[in-house]
């Protein structure tokens, strides 16, 4: 089951770590990157594998909560140094910010390849989760990640801060409050790409977390739409978005009763379910909701 909320915490606040496994995400995403201001990176890596060696078997909600880590972008020189410490924690998996293709994916990999055999962690066990969107660059690189080999790769997920500032963008949305241009298109080749893929499509914060209605329909958007998560800022946004992304008892019992329907007549490519005619994607829509592939 994809996690649903993935929360930043900053690396380099104690308080905030230690009350991150309280919040009810279903991942915790542990900042080295923007929440943390240069002088404190060394610091905030030693707190990051502190944090992650002592919460390897947290679950809540009856799930095991992920424990990612947000390293420092490929071009700032400073992300070998995140993964040299944090590795030792055995994270879950690694975002990549202002990720520029494959290519950086690749090189990723390989240096999480040998840090887990030096640190004893299962081959394969660390996943990568880049942010696709963080300059102009990274944003026309989206489609590439379909057909490229890339057997970490967990999930694409994408940021309109960065890219605007970058674009000298004076507004992300329009006035009746939707994304515009540039970032609608970001969004949808990140969805698309993703589901070509076969990965995780985890939608962008909303970046006022005291608007918790604006997070509800923020995160509903998403679901709608056909992400599997959203990223959350603060620890409010978590149980709204955990709430907007779960199924509802109604799904629950139209998936189970299509599944059944079909397991009845395995040779039927379609079949009819309340006055509707379903076929193979329905099934696959509805194995997905129950957890069963």
């Amino acid at each position: 089951m994809p996690p649903r909320s993935w929360l930043f915490v900053p690396g380099d606040s104690e308080k905030k770590l230690g009350k991150a496994m309280t919040t009810g995400a279903h991942a915790i995403i542990v900042d080295l990157e923007d929440a943390v201001a240069q002088g404190a990176k060394p610091q905030a890596r030693v707190l990051a594998r502190e944090w992650l060696s002592a919460h390897r078997q947290h679950v809540t909600e009856n799930r095991p909560v992920a424990r990612w880590v947000r390293i420092n972008a490929i071009d700032t020189g400073m992300w070998r140094d995140d993964l040299a410490v944090v590795m030792a924690g055995a994270p879950d998996g690694v975002m990549l910010p202002k990720c520029e293709g494959p290519e950086q994916i690749r090189m990723l990999a390989a240096e999480i390849y040998e840090l887990e055999q030096r640190n004893r962690v299962a081959n394969g066990a660390t996943r990568i989760l880049p942010l696709v969107s963080e300059t102009a660059r990274s944003a026309l690189t989206i489609p590439a990640y379909v057909d490229a080999p890339m057997p970490r790769l967990a999930g694409l997920t994408w940021g309109a801060e960065d890219l605007s500032a970058v674009l000298g963008a004076s507004r992300k949305r329009d006035t009746g409050g939707a994304w515009t241009d540039a970032f609608r298109f970001i969004r949808a080749q990140c969805l698309l790409t993703s589901h070509a893929k076969g990965v995780w499509a985890i939608d962008t914060l909303h970046d006022d977390f005291r608007d918790e209605d604006g997070t509800r329909r923020a995160a509903e958007a998403a679901k709608a739409d056909g992400f599997t998560g959203m990223l959350a800022i603060h620890p409010s946004q978590v149980q709204i978005i955990n709430t907007a992304f779960a199924p509802t008892a109604a799904e629950l019992s139209e998936a189970e009763a299509i599944v059944a329907l079909f397991a009845a007549s395995p040779h039927a490519g379609t079949l009819q379910y309340n006055g509707r005619m379903i076929d193979q994607p329905h099934l696959r829509m509805a194995r997905q909701l129950l957890g069963i592939g």
